[in-house]
């Protein structure tokens, strides 16, 4: 590829021919501001705020989308290009509903910045202003128009990354607005709750519903053993909230905040990822062996992945492994095993997980999640959550002790279960156990490396017993897409399929740390907190989920063995077909 030279504010660089003057600039060490744009994913250059000046070109260019060209002299910060930008951002603000205070984005909000940075003056064009109601019918998800910017990041994470379109924009001039079709609730839309339009968006337009209150509620009742259980990939992103490195391990902290916020048992939720992968393996073996069963068979651990499906796909449904999710079996167990342990009527035991995903939120309220005869699981609370409440909490993150440990006796989970954070993670975990099981030993090696990465079609075959099985893993809806149209039109090759509604899993969910557009051009997010989990795993010395004794324990003195009745009664589920509208 030919290369082109040019200067950014006097700097000389060599970029590829077909870069944009952003990416020259950063590479020349400057950093342009933009609030439109976010890196592999939206470039509408409608923003404007990333104007730069070319010489001997009396025109603003937009860096965003403006291709470099040979002899080209950028300038990143003049008086010009400063006062277009201050302008455009004082616009912004002239038709938005200022409640910073209040605001769950507050010190964490790219249009709240870059006005700070700017010394922007927000009442300079007070007039008209735009006024929406807020859309927080769903259970997981609230919209305000009245901070949205028009910047198109949530529709083009709806559209492009995932394929639901459930939101575009609408209207023209002043009253353009983002919304669903037929300006319908999102809770009237085939929206699958993955939250990726949250984890985009520059202000506080979108966000999750917040359930602290609820959790607060229960910690108060002294009539309730309350218990919380953590997600994989929690431990790998609290950290970034209190200003620690993406990438930084959180666990020992997590559970010491945990504790001290007052939950009367802290447990991970990679004990029942571990007791997944029995169920779920043992449900692909016997597949396998049965020549009239559906092949692929898919996991069902994502659900917003479970939505999708049913909305989109419903007569593929069969194709759906029939274990709950391990937030769902977590909740189960508590309530059936951990209860009858203790002594405690399951009515009195409220369960409480923290998710990196807002589609938890929603799942603990689906059909068929009530093993007890209560709901497997009371409130579900997101990474971001979490953080709120140690900050409410008046606890000093930072003096935390960084080595706590889970509560016995269900505290322990394998690595294998902790690997569920990352797109390939529940593959891998089931590729350790199933091919033990059959070939009825130890595998010389259980790193199973072409089903990690961030891509979002990963294939791979493997033989077990004599028999080669092909298997996929997929991360991202559009991906799953791909996938399932395949399937439906009969030319799926595969066994065995992962799905995760996330791209990058849950690393990557809708309930993780915010992470603005600066960075995202430089770092990728998600692989960088999925090496938090592969490191624990490749220092562990409990790697295999069927080597767990408190799963060996759960089915000595409870579930008898993976698949059996009971187990199906506690462990498994059912699925419905959703009408999109």
């Amino acid at each position: 590829m030919k290369n082109v030279n040019l200067t950014v504010n006097g700097v000389p660089v060599t970029v590829p021919e077909g870069t944009r003057i952003l990416d020259a600039a950063i590479k020349a060490g400057f950093r342009i501001p933009t609030l439109c744009y976010m890196k592999d994913l939206c470039n509408e250059s409608s923003c404007r705020v990333c104007v730069v000046e070319l010489k001997n070109n009396r025109k603003l260019m937009t860096a965003c989308s403006t291709v470099v060209s040979e002899g080209m002299e950028v300038l990143t910060n003049t008086p010009k290009v400063r006062a277009s930008r201050k302008i455009t951002l004082e616009l912004m603000l002239s038709n938005h509903h200022k409640e910073c205070l209040s605001c769950v984005r507050s010190g964490n909000c790219e249009l709240q910045k870059l006005a700070t940075e700017y010394g922007c003056d927000a009442s300079k064009y007070d007039g008209e202003m735009n006024s929406y109601d807020v859309d927080d019918a769903t259970e997981y998800l609230v919209r305000d128009n009245n901070k949205c910017i028009l910047c198109r990041r949530c529709v083009a994470a709806c559209n492009k990354v995932q394929s639901v379109g459930v939101i575009d924009a609408g209207g023209r001039g002043f009253a353009t607005r983002i919304g669903s079709p037929f300006d319908h609730s999102l809770s009237e839309v085939p929206c699958v709750a993955c939250g990726q339009c949250i984890n985009v968006c520059p202000t506080g337009a979108l966000r999750e519903k917040d359930s602290i209150k609820e959790v607060e509620k229960l910690l108060a009742d002294k009539s309730k053993t309350v218990i919380v259980g953590t997600a994989p990939a929690v431990r790998a992103a609290l950290g970034e909230e209190f200003g620690y490195p993406i990438g930084t391990d959180a666990e020992g902290k997590m559970v010491a905040a945990l504790k001290a916020i007052g939950f009367d048992k802290v447990f991970d939720v990679n004990m029942t990822a571990d007791l997944t992968i029995m169920e779920e393996g043992t449900e692909f073996l016997e597949r396998l062996q049965d020549k009239t069963a559906t092949l692929p068979m898919i996991t069902s651990c994502s659900p917003g992945w479970i939505r999708f499906i049913e909305y989109f796909y419903p007569d593929q449904i069969d194709h759906l492994s029939s274990c709950k999710s391990p937030q769902q079996m977590f909740g189960a167990v508590m309530k059936t095993y951990y209860a009858d342990k203790l002594g405690v009527d399951p009515k009195d035991i409220a369960v409480v997980t923290v998710m990196p995903c807002i589609a938890k939120k929603f799942e603990l309220g689906r059909p068929d999640q009530s093993a007890a005869g209560v709901p497997d699981v009371d409130v579900s609370i997101t990474t971001r959550e979490l953080a709120r409440m140690i900050k409410n909490y008046g606890l000093d993150y930072a003096a935390l002790d960084p080595k706590a440990e889970f509560d016995d006796p269900i505290g322990k989970g394998s690595t294998a279960g902790l690997l569920f954070g990352a797109t390939g993670g529940v593959m891998e975990a089931a590729l350790r156990t199933v091919a033990e099981i059959v070939m009825q030993k130890p595998l010389d090696n259980i790193d199973f490396k072409a089903v990690r990465g961030v891509k979002g079609i990963k294939e791979a075959t493997i033989t077990l017993g004599g028999n080669t099985i092909k298997i996929a893993v997929v991360s991202g809806l559009s991906n799953a897409r791909k996938i399932l149209d395949d399937i439906k039109a009969g030319k799926s090759p595969y066994h065995f399929i992962e799905i995760m509604s996330c791209p990058g899993g849950c690393v990557n969910g809708g309930g993780q740390p915010i992470v603005d557009s600066a960075t995202r051009n430089l770092i990728d997010v998600r692989a960088a907190r999925a090496k938090v989990l592969y490191n624990k795993d490749k220092k562990s010395s409990l790697r295999k989920s069927h080597e767990n004794p408190v799963v060996k324990t759960l089915y000595a003195e409870y579930f008898d063995k993976p698949g059996s009745h009971v187990a199906h009664k506690v462990l498994h589920t059912s699925y419905v077909k959703r009408k999109r509208y």
